[in-house]
């Protein structure tokens, strides 16, 4: 079997990644996007202009004509005063066009992710470092549209700027010749800084887990007893030290070179002035308009430098994520695809599924071949690692199958509508998420058309054995959870557990429960007696007339006696399967296990 993994995708064309990051940023505000480019860009030139200004007024000093020093004073003062309310305008409006942009994007990223079926891309080292760069990032990104604003200003200023030069003396043209090393400079300062952060991306993820270790109240107590707080800073302190070095490294060279080419451009500055200073026939216009422009010539590569180190950098990494994401979840929401079955008349058949996880080395399911009957109590039980919830996360679409095939009544899980799929399916997990609300949503979220009915919820906190606890809250179903909120309840792990129990209750029929060890915080007998009151539900009139079938995942061989049929995985493969009797006259592994398990509890 091959046990290679595929190399990472590509990510778009950068001009296809801009394009869209734009579309974007028009879709979100499309007046303010306009209106904040061309008041940027007008705000660019009229500064150019102002050596154009003080050339006047030299030339009026010189002549001494006191009406064309009124002319050039007025011209003057309208070229600050405009540069001035343009720029203040501009600023607030791409303030504003950020803040609007940054909503829209973070909430156009979150729905990305939520869009993709299938858990892959928080699986594989490679989309973890891109999703790491963007989620980090997806703020910056709105200030893309600021950012290219103004770069084309600086570019603009540096285009008037030159034809005032050349104005003068057309062999000022050569001054551009010296500014395009300054620029060669930024592009490639940018690239090189994003090829370092890229190669960093896992670093960064450890430093950020070690402080969320560090400082989650989850963790607190095994960190103080076992006195792990010292090594926990220095670790993450090696960590970030190792980034900042590598970094720094790139960030001086990258320095020292943009320095270089400063350099040079100011020598060329001086002799431009030199040259045009020293002629027989200059004039204090020409000269004056030398040295501004000029000079303003050196301050303007240097920002459009900047502005374009910034936009390269948030268009690289950013937009072209962005963008790369997009296609993974066109990509993995699929085509036209078949309605699920409303109800089941055979089940689910597994033909030959084989699974490896993205960058494993290793088959967790291999060669499975399994009938899960239509209307029955289905249990999996094996030991920690045996592949009892990957064979769950497979029936829920959540990866699709290396090899092999999963049939819902003869037909390919690939080929269903995953959306509506599991809008047939509930279930509870073991590894649950503690929903900080009011018991009412945050078990109603369950079934989000019945989120506020008290009758559907209550019922669900009742099968899910979770009556007494919400009683004894202080509101009841109106108590907030978490002790995170004011007034906020905090509760056990178990506690929480019995929650999420209720919240897999919130489908009164559905297609296929799945209940993947959703008791493991509570004892063997409590877990027993939850699963002996969910057989008992599972063979109610309502469901059975659907075909609908209770998937049972417990590494507690005991509480799974009254299945219909009882899996058992043993090292990725199905070893046996049958009734408990069955089972138990084989003599095999489960009866094994079983006795093992049994022992312990006498």
């Amino acid at each position: 079997m091959n046990h290679t993994t595929r190399p990472s995708d590509p990510l778009p064309g950068s001009i296809d990644a801009l394009w869209r990051s734009l579309r974007h940023g028009y879709k979100a505000e499309p007046l303010l996007l306009v209106v904040a480019g061309v008041i940027s860009l007008t705000a660019a030139a009229v500064d150019a202009l102002f050596a154009v200004g003080l050339a006047l007024l030299a030339s009026a000093v010189e002549a001494d004509n006191q009406s064309h020093m009124l002319v050039a004073a007025v011209v003057l003062a309208g070229l600050v005063s405009g540069n001035w309310v343009f720029q203040v305008v501009g600023d607030r409006l791409n303030r504003r066009l950020t803040e609007r942009a940054s909503v829209y994007i973070e909430s156009h990223v979150a729905r990305l992710q939520s869009s993709i079926g299938t858990l892959e891309h928080h699986e594989r080292v490679d989309y973890l470092d891109r999703l790491s760069l963007l989620r980090t990032q997806a703020a910056a990104l709105s200030e893309l549209y600021g950012s290219l604003f103004n770069t084309a200003g600086a570019i603009v200023r540096l285009i008037i700027t030159l034809g005032l030069l050349v104005s003068v003396n057309p062999l000022l043209v050569l001054l551009a010749v010296f500014a395009l090393p300054a620029l060669m400079v930024s592009n490639w300062r940018g690239g090189a800084e994003h090829r370092a952060r890229e190669a960093l991306g896992q670093q960064e993820r450890r430093a950020r887990q070690l402080l969320l270790v560090g400082t989650s109240p989850v963790e607190s107590k095994e960190i103080r007893v076992s006195g792990l707080a010292t090594w926990l800073r220095e670790q993450r302190s090696d960590v970030w030290n190792a980034r900042y070095q590598r970094l720094a490294r790139v960030g001086w060279v990258s320095a020292v070179v943009r320095g270089g080419a400063m350099a040079l451009l100011g020598l060329a500055l001086v002799g431009a002035a030199a040259y045009v200073g020293t002629r027989p026939n200059a004039s204090a216009a020409e000269l004056v308009l030398v040295l501004v422009a000029g000079g303003r010539l050196s301050q303007y590569i240097g920002q459009a430098a900047s502005d374009m180190h910034f936009f390269r950098t948030i268009w690289l990494d950013c937009s072209r994520r962005l963008a790369w994401l997009e296609d993974f979840a066109a990509l993995n929401r699929g085509g036209e695809q078949e309605v699920p079955p409303s109800r089941l008349t055979h089940g689910v058949q597994f033909e030959h599924v084989s699974f490896q996880y993205p960058g494993a080395d290793r088959y967790v399911l291999e060669d499975v071949n399994l009938v899960l009957p239509a209307g029955k109590v289905v249990a999996i039980v094996g030991e920690n690692g045996a592949g009892k919830s990957t064979l769950v996360k497979l029936l829920c679409g959540f990866y699709q199958p290396t090899d092999g095939q999963i049939l819902i009544d003869g037909t390919d899980l690939r080929e269903l509508d995953l959306i509506a799929w599991r809008q047939r399916l509930s279930g509870a997990f073991q590894d649950f998420f503690m929903l900080e609300y009011p018991v009412q949503q945050s078990v109603g979220v369950g079934d989000l058309p019945n989120i506020d009915s008290t009758r559907q919820v209550s019922a669900a906190v009742t099968r899910a054995g979770a009556g007494q606890l919400v009683r004894e809250l202080p509101s009841g179903l109106e108590t907030r959870l978490g002790v995170t909120w004011q007034s906020g309840v905090g509760l056990s792990h178990g506690q929480w557990q019995r929650i999420a129990l209720a919240r897999g209750y919130m489908r009164e029929t559905p297609l296929v429960l799945l209940l993947d060890e959703p008791a493991s915080a509570l004892d063997a007998e409590t877990e027993h007696a939850l699963f002996e009151r969910y057989a008992q539900a599972a063979r109610a009139d309502q469901r059975a007339a659907l075909g609908g079938m209770t998937i049972l995942v417990s590494h507690r061989f005991s509480t799974v006696q009254m299945a219909d049929l009882i899996v058992v995985i043993v090292g990725s493969r199905v070893a046996e399967f049958g009734q408990h009797e069955e089972l138990m006259a084989q003599d095999g592994t489960y009866a094994e296990l079983y006795s093992l398990q049994a022992a312990s509890y006498r």
